[in-house]
């Protein structure tokens, strides 16, 4: 399967991961009505946006310039086994 390189495509596959993430977070405070769990669903949302951002960005802006990601995966063995993706053939360039 290749990229996903229509924008069309691609912008309403944005809107439906939008739609999910609230749908769910609206769910989930429906069934458990408490500020803990706003604030707790709040702080996980948050903290994985960053722990997103480090992944790519930081790492690759300010940790290891070569590094060009490809998805969740690529970073993951990028970060346990030292390897660029660029070293197992999956660059995006």
């Amino acid at each position: 399967m290749g990229d996903l390189t229509n924008p069309k495509v691609i912008w309403l596959k944005g809107a439906l991961f939008l739609t999910l993430g609230f749908l769910s977070a609206a769910l989930l405070v429906l069934r458990h009505p408490e500020i803990t769990t706003v604030f707790l669903l709040g702080l996980a949302v948050w903290s994985f946006c960053r722990a997103y951002y480090f992944a790519f960005y930081v790492i690759e802006k300010y940790v290891d310039p070569t590094y060009r990601f490809a998805g969740l995966t690529d970073f993951l063995r990028y970060a346990f086994g030292g390897k660029n993706n660029s070293d197992t053939g999956s660059d995006m360039d």
